[in-house]
């Protein structure tokens, strides 16, 4: 009887569609997992394909694609440990979220996902069958359980394959990040184990793929639910885990534990990652933003020297007659600062030209919000023409709070092919700037140090449109309106509810009206990396023409 197993844990980032990619990927680590002298390579739910390819898997090519693919890889791996492995399966018409073990060149093993999540950014039981609860598989004769992802979540599922004879549950998983997850996930797992009585081992992707950044944070629990091993958060990881069998059954040789950071840290991470893959993924090399003396283009332009490094970014201050000599100065203490090229444009001439423009059709008209967006959609042009011209990404730099109230110019500032900060609530954002000053990570390429100038922070925030203006003429002060804007969006609570929780009812009406009517701002709206369980895209689906309010 084998008293002794070893499992090769690769925490990869592959790539959507990127088959030969993702499969090389996988051979790699297979090598590791050989000269370790493990008996089983263990890798992430949906891995051949990269995950989510939502509805690329219901195209026949994109599948068979993806099966060939994996056939090569277990030809190409026919000795050595077996391989755990995630990818879609088109069987009979019927399409599964399926895990295969392969080993001696041919599928040895096949799992079929049994629960389809279909909620928040998960749709799956539009794109896949419910699978059988399969049994566990034999691994140099121990039996291994592997529910996928969701099945692990899931109680009766883990109940099932214990009582099938698994000795050891493997939980492959694409689960991307939001806020607070690791505790959710943490929690259900060492349930699962207490429950059943069996170790169990949790292998997490890493990477960013449109909105959503997989954090990895993949861990092995011993029965008890203890900690036996820790992988880190948002790196690709490889290591190995032993497990030995003795008079109580399995258990694993405790391991490298390493710790968690905090949520800014991982916030902070997960923009700079959302970008720097988006980046690399769709073959973009260079960046540029308008930049205000604002903190909002502040941080992203933070971001963006700290995941692409400072000779990708091009930062362009788009200064009118209403842009006061504090905000140059202190774009270009930013610039400066960040080491990035920074480009000076005037709009005052091309908005007194388009002005003079309209000119006969705004007479008799008193000036107000339309003039203003001139200035923005102004700019929004300039910045595209260089994009085009130049081959860079413009990056946009509206926060959550903004994208929720509508507060941003559509085809002006919101103009972009992506917004590292779209997930982040305006008092967020002051908050990232401070730990950004205060901290400096190895996986960070700008500079050490107070880059951000304390004086963009702490000055009252200003879109510049007009003479002194201040966000806090059109929107209720930050605080309020994110403490709004956390229950109403992120908690679904009720109007009743948040004033009972100590807001003035009609501010809160007044900000539902506008979170209601700005719908198709964001419909239009730039991606960006999914913070919070409530991200505006795939979490939070609402239509754009709707007339109901609530009155509780």
């Amino acid at each position: 009887m084998q008293d002794k197993l070893r499992l090769t844990l690769a925490q990869l980032n592959p790539t959507v569609g990127d088959f030969a990619g993702n499969i090389a990927k996988a051979a790699k680590a297979h090598a590791v997992a050989d000269a370790a002298g493990a008996d089983m390579l263990v890798l992430p739910e949906m891995f051949v394909t990269g995950y989510q390819a939502q509805d690329l898997v219901l195209r026949e090519a994109f599948t068979r694609n993806a099966m060939a693919h994996l056939e090569i890889l277990a030809r190409n791996c026919a000795g050595g440990p077996a391989i755990g492995i995630g990818a879609p399966l088109l069987e009979d018409g019927r399409l599964y979220n399926a895990y295969f073990v392969l080993k001696g060149g041919e599928i040895a093993a096949t799992v079929r996902k049994h629960e389809l999540p279909n909620s928040d950014v998960f749709d799956e039981r539009r794109l896949f069958e419910h699978g059988p609860i399969s049994g566990p598989i034999s691994v140099k004769g121990v039996r291994i359980g592997i529910p996928v992802c969701e099945d692990a979540w899931h109680a009766e599922v883990c109940e099932t394959l214990a009582e099938s004879g698994a000795e050891i549950f493997v939980v492959p998983n694409g689960s991307p990040y939001y806020r607070g997850k690791f505790d959710r996930r943490i929690n259900h797992m060492v349930a699962r184990v207490v429950e059943n009585d069996l170790p169990l081992v949790y292998l997490n992707m890493v990477g960013g793929q449109d909105d959503q950044i997989f954090d990895g944070g993949s861990f092995v629990l011993n029965r008890g639910g203890r900690l036996a091993m820790q992988m880190p958060l948002f790196d690709e990881y490889i290591t190995h885990v032993d497990f030995t069998r003795g008079t109580d059954g399995w258990e694993a040789v405790e391991g490298e534990k390493i710790p968690h950071v905090d949520e800014w840290e991982q916030d902070y991470r997960v923009m700079l990652q959302g970008l720097r893959d988006y980046m690399d993924k769709t073959g973009f090399k260079k960046v540029l933003l308008g930049l205000s003396g604002g903190i909002d283009s502040a941080i992203v332009a933070t971001i963006a020297v700290d995941a692409l490094g400072a000779e990708n970014v091009r930062c362009v201050m788009l200064p009118s007659e209403y842009t006061s000599q504090n905000s140059l100065d202190d774009a270009a203490e930013l610039a400066k600062n960040l080491g990035v090229r920074l480009d000076n444009v005037p709009i005052s001439a091309g908005r007194a030209a388009i002005t003079d423009t309209l000119a006969p059709l705004f007479a008799g008209q008193e000036e107000g919000l339309a003039e203003e967006n001139i200035q923005s959609r102004l700019r929004g042009l300039l910045l595209m023409a260089l994009s085009n011209k130049f081959g860079e990404m413009l990056l946009t730099t509206g926060n959550k709070s903004e994208v929720a109230v509508g507060y941003a110019t559509i085809y002006g500032d919101m103009a972009g092919g992506y917004n590292p900060i779209k997930d982040l609530y305006k008092m967020r954002v002051f908050e990232s700037c401070r730990w950004r000053n205060a901290n400096h990570r190895d996986w960070m390429l700008g500079p050490k140090g107070e880059v951000i100038p304390p004086q963009i922070i702490d000055k009252p925030p200003t879109a510049e449109l007009r003479d002194d203006q201040k966000d806090s003429d059109s929107l209720p002060e930050y605080a309020v309106l994110d403490g709004i804007l956390e229950l109403l969006v992120d908690q679904d609570k009720s109007v009743a509810e948040i004033v009972a929780a100590g807001f003035d009812r009609d501010v809160v009406k007044r900000v539902e009206h506008l979170v209601f009517i700005s719908e198709y701002k964001r419909f239009q709206s730039a991606p960006g990396p999914r913070l919070t369980h409530k991200a505006f895209w795939l979490d939070r689906r609402y239509p754009m023409v709707n007339r109901w309010r609530d009155n509780s």
